[in-house]
């Protein structure tokens, strides 16, 4: 690995960790055993660092994606799948980063909205066509519209004003029960037992 993309992945584990607003160019330096010389070779102001450290997340998320839609047996484990790896992913997350990124750097929180509003949008788009195509979703729900309901009921966990930062509302659990609540809300009678299949699964574990 360059001393670019240990710089980029580095910055990136400790924004999401501690926040942007707590984490300055001296900590990313001191964290990676280099230089602020060497940093700043790469990255001249901590905004193109938080740009290049998005858009590393953001590649590798919508990898993980796509990964668990073309390898997942049916639409509803799909959801399950990415709920699993994106959980993964948010372990150690500060859930105050968004709030951050969007007060305190404007311009990448812009470029994660367009990564919401179209890949993730689409996805959820390409999930719903899938599980009606397979007898899990109903015929009769509104595509549009609960695609955009979905999405955004996938950022309420980021939200401070509604789920408050404690032990209380591990972000796995958060997603996981939105997530189903969600399903159930859509599938027949095959998909609402493919869905209490998977929670009785997840309960032996």
């Amino acid at each position: 690995m360059d001393a670019k993309d240990r710089i980029v992945q580095g910055s990136l584990k400790q924004f999401m960790q501690y926040g942007f607003r707590n984490v300055s160019m001296d900590d990313i330096a001191s964290n990676l055993g280099m230089s602020k010389k060497t940093l700043y070779q790469h990255f001249t102001e901590k905004e193109e660092l938080v740009a290049a450290a998005l858009e590393f997340d953001i590649e590798n998320n919508q990898k993980d994606c796509v990964r668990s839609t073309n390898t997942s047996n049916n639409a509803i484990a799909e959801v399950y799948d990415i709920i699993r790896v994106v959980a993964e992913q948010l372990r150690d997350m500060n859930p105050m980063v968004l709030f951050e990124m969007q007060k305190f750097h404007p311009k990448a929180f812009k470029r994660f909205q367009q990564h919401k509003d179209e890949f993730i949008l689409k996805m959820i788009h390409q999930n719903l066509l899938r599980g009606i195509a397979e007898g899990l979703y109903r015929e009769d729900i509104n595509i549009e519209v609960l695609a955009k309901f979905r999405l955004e009921s996938m950022m309420l966990i980021f939200n401070p004003e509604i789920f408050p930062f404690s032990k209380s509302y591990p972000l796995m659990d958060l997603m996981m029960i939105i997530g189903e609540h969600f399903l159930f809300g859509i599938s027949t009678n095959k998909g609402y037992k493919l869905i209490q299949k998977h929670q009785l699964d997840r309960s032996k574990k």
